[in-house]
């Protein structure tokens, strides 16, 4: 173990004892934004991302070891390990080298090399290795006639089919092989015998005679060319060039020292490798290939849905939210501005299909919910019907001089949380119709409470989700949502189990544990409170209690980063002071006027308590605490609307980041379509990735490119003139 931990410490440019101590927390059940926020002192003041690696790291060479002992048990039960082939096991330094290793003794179908070597011809292969000439090998080939083995030809076969199987089992020109595969491979793709029937709109048109240096092809690429062959529209092969292919043939002929026999050595070399190393190489390369591809796409996926999450909320404001339709109409849900659901009505405001009676019907409504409820803003999905309703209400607006802001929100989920299980517990008696104009309402109030209900693949920020291995993305974007969470924190008192579960040290059956306490004994006056709980033991609480907060608490701790645990620092830094902590609840501005007078290194000193801890204390007691999101940028609020017909190039206007991708983003401007923003009009400096620039949320302020009005579709540029 302390060999593992001295290799991830070298590795990561970290000390051993960061690393060990690190570990040993994460090991005795400790979560991440726990060891990060409250063991500064233990891991040396690493923070959440490094943890993270430390982790990662730690548990691939953990795995490494297990698998090591596992291969080395496997071949010892066949009776072939000897002491080299263990150290050989032994040294690996990764997985791909172990599994090298074992390939020769891998449980496979019997090959015909195998047969061979049952009829006794492995003798012969050796002396194929050393014959002086083809005369003597068939001389000596005719001792190996037997009822099973008629002719000499027939032995020469088998002989060969053994050197060549040998050949492609050795470690080191398996290794060589994908290697020179991965730098000089050419991925090469035609359509299939079933393309045109199974593409009719030529989706995959592009790929249907296609070639590229694998390294050169994009992520999105190779998750396109991956879909289309297994929908069975493209066929893919990896190849490499005659000088390469060359190359590799004469890698494996300069071991053959024997030059007697060059080309039957040629032969067998040839037969390896069109049989049995390129294509076995070629598998081990694509998913190399749809590994890399994979985790890139993720992280993509990870950072957008990350920014989404951390959208700033728009507090304290009285929604009209809007879920567009056409036939049916659009469902409308009032939101007051501490997010309680308060009424729901249906509109039929869409002129070319509804009758001017019902339009009417539909602004006088419009102008009575705003009065009525003082709705600060009108959110509006963006999904069918969308720019007919948006239409409607500006000119609504315009018309009767509302004193109220519109936005246009991103409705992707919102059907999905209608009809779940958590919609149906909050709202049983409503319909999903409202239920997902309540969801689009309130992911505008607050977009972490409400999109932490849904699943992340369903809020259309990630490219080719489906394509990906849907239990790493899955653990992925768990973790980044826990991130989030755990960063703004949750207010014990109001958040929905779905958000609770995602707090340190609490699971989904907790959480909703938590929930019903509160129902039945009403809100929680205290964090100590939690013990109560069902399922919440002494570790539990400790990993959760300093993210919920209680903003109406009987101690004004609760509502801070402060832990439970340093209460009686913050008790002690207060009477420093002069100030108790009912004293301090009581005269924040004074105390905080005090507290700025706090000598905090000589506190450290004197009292023994960790540097970083008391820190952390001191900021929490002298401000109020601080969301992260309050530092992104407010969705665009608007009072009028935008068509397509009102663009012309080179008019300037802003926009929200929807979707951020490997080429681009795509920006929302108040049209039916997002425009794209391509990699290569974000900057007149070169960009090689739109995430380092551009994020989900991120208001912009772009110029009109391009505009195809038959298609719909708008080219923006960032690019200064």
């Amino acid at each position: 173990m302390e060999k593992i931990f001295e290799t991830v410490a070298k590795e990561l440019k970290l000390k051993v004892n960061q690393v060990t101590n690190t570990m040993q927390l994460l090991d005795e059940g400790a979560t991440v934004p726990f060891v990060s926020r409250y063991r500064k002192e233990v891991t040396g003041n690493l923070d959440e991302i490094e943890i993270g690696k430390i982790l990662e790291s730690v548990t691939y060479l953990r795995n490494l070891e297990k698998r090591k002992e596992e291969v080395i048990r496997l071949i010892e039960e066949q009776g072939k390990l000897t002491e080299e082939l263990r150290k050989s096991i032994e040294d690996a330094e990764k997985l791909q080298e172990v599994e090298d290793i074992y390939f020769p003794y891998r449980k496979k179908r019997k090959t015909k090399a195998d047969i061979a070597k049952e009829r006794g011809l492995e003798p012969l292969a050796d002396i194929m290795l050393k014959a002086k000439s083809v005369e003597e090998l068939v001389e000596k080939a005719q001792g190996f006639l037997t009822e099973d083995i008629k002719t000499v030809d027939e032995a020469l076969d088998g002989a060969m089919l053994i050197i060549a199987q040998n050949i492609s089992e050795t470690p080191t020109y398996r290794e060589l092989i994908r290697e020179i595969m991965l730098k000089y491979g050419i991925l090469v793709t035609k359509e299939s015998k079933k393309a045109k029937e199974l593409d009719v709109k030529k989706v995959y048109g592009d790929y249907y005679d296609y070639s590229e240096p694998v390294t050169k092809m994009p992520p999105h690429r190779i998750l396109a060319v991956n879909r289309g062959e297994k929908e069975d529209i493209l066929s893919v092969n990896i190849t490499l060039d005659e000088k390469t292919r060359a190359r590799v043939e004469n890698l494996i002929l300069k071991d053959f020292l024997n030059k007697n026999l060059k080309d039957i050595y040629l032969k067998i070399v040839v037969d390896s490798l069109d049989r049995l190393i390129l294509p076995s190489i070629e598998r081990e390369v694509r998913n190399i290939l749809t590994d890399k591809a994979e985790l890139e796409a993720i992280a993509v996926f990870k950072d957008n849905l990350k920014n989404l999450l951390l959208q700033a909320p728009l507090k304290e404001k009285s929604i009209l939210a809007l879920d567009p339709g056409y036939r049916t109409g659009c469902k409308v849900a009032v939101i007051d501005k501490n997010g309680f659901y308060r009424e729901n009505d249906v509109f039929f405001l869409v002129g070319e299909m509804h009758s001017p009676k019902q339009l009417a019907e539909a602004e006088k409504k419009i102008i009575d919910y705003v009065n009525k409820y003082k709705i600060d803003i009108i959110v509006m999905g963006n999904g069918t019907a969308s720019r007919e309703t948006e239409s409607f209400v500006a000119d609504v607006i315009k018309k009767n001089k509302l004193d109220v802001k519109y936005l246009i929100a991103n409705e992707a989920g919102a059907s999905i949380y209608s009809a779940s299980k958590i919609a149906a517990e909050e709202f049983p008696d409503l319909d999903v119709t409202v239920r997902g104009a309540i969801s689009i309402g309130r992911r505008v109030q607050d977009p972490l409470a409400e999109l932490v209900k849904i699943d992340p693949k369903s809020i259309g920020v990630g490219m080719y989700q489906h394509d990906v291995n849907q239990g790493r993305l899955d653990e992925s974007l768990d973790s980044v949502i826990n991130y989030v969470v755990n960063s703004v924190g949750a207010n014990l008192n109001t958040a929905s189990w779905a958000l609770l579960s995602h707090i340190s040290g609490i699971k989904k059956n907790i959480a909703k544990n938590i929930v019903e306490y509160r129902k039945e004994n009403g809100n929680f006056k205290n964090r100590k409170e939690l013990m109560k709980v069902k399922g919440i033991g002494a570790k539990a609480y400790e990993q959760m209690a300093g993210f919920l907060v209680i903003p109406e608490g009987e101690n004004v701790l609760d509502n801070t980063i402060i832990h439970p645990e340093s209460y009686h620092i913050a008790k002690e830094i207060l009477e420093t002071v002069g100030f108790t902590v009912e004293k301090y609840g009581e005269d924040l501005t004074g105390a905080r006027e005090q507290l700025k007078n706090f000598k905090a290194e000589k506190f450290t000193k004197e009292n023994g308590y960790g540097e970083e801890t008391v820190k952390d204390i001191y900021q929490a007691l002298i401000r109020d605490r601080r969301d992260p999101r309050d530092s992104f940028e407010k969705p665009l609020l608007k009072s009028d609307i935008l068509k397509i017909e009102n663009l012309q190039i080179g008019m300037e206007i802003e926009g929200t980041v929807r979707n951020v991708v490997k080429f681009g983003a795509f920006v929302d401007i108040g049209l039916k379509n997002d425009a794209l923003l391509h990699i290569s009009e974000i900057s007149n400096k070169f960009v090689d990735d739109p995430s380092k620039v551009l994020s989900v949320g991120q208001i912009i302020k772009v110029r009109i490119k391009d505009i195809d009005k038959e298609r719909e579709r708008v080219a923006l540029t960032k690019k200064e003139k």
